[in-house]
């Protein structure tokens, strides 16, 4: 059985990440693609529970090492329990937030270091990396202001940060998109739904066309 292939949406806070990774999920079953979405940290009980610990409000005094390793306790239970299985079993994998999601927030924004949280995963995922990762880039303050204009947003601690630091999660974003871009597209998330779709549309079919995955 042919290996599937792992997918993923990356952005800083209200780039749009829930709309696209449904309708990407959404335009590659229409070219053929048997797809299973998931989430970061979450996607299975265990990480759930460690999603629920990490992004508490109440948890203000968690240390950033802490926080980055409850993020690759969670990648790890999630990635042994769900991608594998996925991947082993020919299905093609779409995943809100990976890897490079702790290398922005925990290893740039954190100050911990992109090499030091990018040790800690690969130790978690076993080299294990997605064959395409969609970032979408907004900026912060655009990002914040959508959020807060979204009353059906649950508000989580990451939220409660100052703009300073969703401003270095960007630029650790466009400094990890400079480091893989092999695997990494950039799509400008302050345009318009439509227009967004559409060129998350057109860098799914340019993957489709090299061949990197089939149905």
């Amino acid at each position: 059985m042919t290996r599937g292939y792992f997918l993923s949406v990356e952005g800083n806070e209200g780039a749009g990440k829930s709309t696209v990774l449904t309708m990407a999920a959404e335009h590659l079953a229409s070219r053929g693609v048997e797809v299973v979405t998931s989430r970061e940290p979450g996607g299975i009980a265990i990480a759930e529970q460690i999603r629920a610990i990490v992004l508490d409000k109440g948890n203000t005094k968690m240390d950033a090492r802490t926080e980055a390793l409850l993020y690759a306790a969670s990648r790890r239970q999630h990635f042994v329990e769900k991608i594998v299985p996925t991947l082993d079993s020919g299905k093609t994998i779409l995943c809100d937030r990976f890897i490079d999601s702790s290398l922005a927030y925990q290893g740039y924004a954190r100050g911990i270091g992109i090499d030091e949280i990018l040790a800690i995963n690969q130790f978690a995922i076993e080299d294990t990396f997605p064959d395409l990762t969609l970032f979408l880039d907004v900026d912060p303050e655009r990002g914040l202001e959508r959020i807060n204009a979204n009353k059906n947003r649950e508000v989580n601690r990451l939220d409660l940060e100052a703009l300073s630091f969703h401003e270095r999660v960007r630029e650790g974003y466009l400094k990890i998109a400079d480091r893989f871009p092999e695997r990494i597209v950039r799509i400008d998330a302050n345009r318009t739904v439509p227009e967004v779709l559409d060129e998350m549309k057109r860098a799914l079919d340019a993957f489709l066309a090299r061949g990197t995955l089939s149905s």
